[in-house]
């Protein structure tokens, strides 16, 4: 039931994309984001395409793997599509039929918010895919480093981040268990209406919400018990090695912003 999910997964591979520094690659996932949203029109947003396109390729993931995983969180965009094409009230009017009023400006702007989710969620995705736990954290903790001078814990800041990643597929496994456990003591899950459905789902969160309590208590006792201290300023075994090739996708990603701020017209 929840298989389909790649939030928070990594995919091992030997890819150009998963030998970049990490703090490269949040560099330009936080670019590419600015850079999204400053496009205003759909051609504007070609060139992010492109480099979606490339970026997915380069990282060598699974096609099947990866559009499994986005299933859902298409079905979210999708709904989100038909929210803005129905309630926005621009432009010219298409087609009217009843209590069915489409506009031209609301295709346009409904189309517009949905390709930007689709490729922000993309490229967040390839981040956690191409990318483990630790390095993502040692990215984060490096770029949250000027921060600690006005007093941010910037090391335990990445820390939870990372953990908050890393515990979702945790998290939906032991929720596929707890409705295993429930469907074989009769529960059905995939029968009657979509809010019989939903309500059915609401006995889950306690038993999900005790075993993650448990789970982070078991995690604080492992890390006290290790001597953990984030403020310790201690040395790492991994080194973060800036290579050229970290330069050179950071060039091309600010190029594409660019080149989209030069097409909003």
């Amino acid at each position: 039931m929840f298989d389909n999910i790649i939030i928070g997964q990594y995919v091992p591979r030997e890819s150009v994309i998963h030998r970049m520094d990490p703090r490269a690659k949040l560099i330009c996932l936080f670019v590419f984001m600015i850079v999204l949203f400053v496009g205003n029109r759909i051609t504007a947003l070609v060139p992010g395409i492109f480099f979606v396109i490339a970026a997915f390729l380069l990282a060598q993931i699974p096609l099947r793997f990866f559009a499994k995983g986005l299933r859902i969180i298409a079905i979210i965009i999708f709904i989100t599509f038909i929210l803005h094409l129905f309630m926005t009230r621009e432009g010219d009017v298409l087609f009217q039929g009843g209590w069915i009023t489409l506009h031209e400006g609301a295709l346009t702007q409904a189309s517009l918010i949905a390709l930007r989710l689709l490729l922000l969620v993309i490229l967040a995705s390839m981040l956690t895919l191409t990318t483990t736990p630790i390095d993502l954290t040692d990215g984060l903790e490096k770029l949250f480093g000027p921060l600690k001078k006005i007093g941010v814990p910037a090391h335990e800041l990445a820390l939870t981040m990372s953990i908050a990643l890393r515990f979702i597929p945790t998290l939906l496994g032991e929720t596929e268990k707890i409705v295993k456990a429930q469907m074989a003591r009769g529960a059905s899950f995939s029968e009657g209406s979509l809010v019989k459905r939903a309500k059915a789902l609401v006995p889950l969160l306690v038993p999900l919400l005790i075993q993650s309590f448990k789970r982070a208590e078991d995690l604080a006792t492992a890390m006290e018990a290790r001597g953990y201290d984030g403020s310790a300023n201690r040395t790492k075994y991994r080194q973060l090695h800036w290579k050229r090739s970290d330069t050179l996708m950071l060039v091309i990603t600010v190029l594409t912003g660019v080149v989209i701020f030069l097409l909003r017209g």
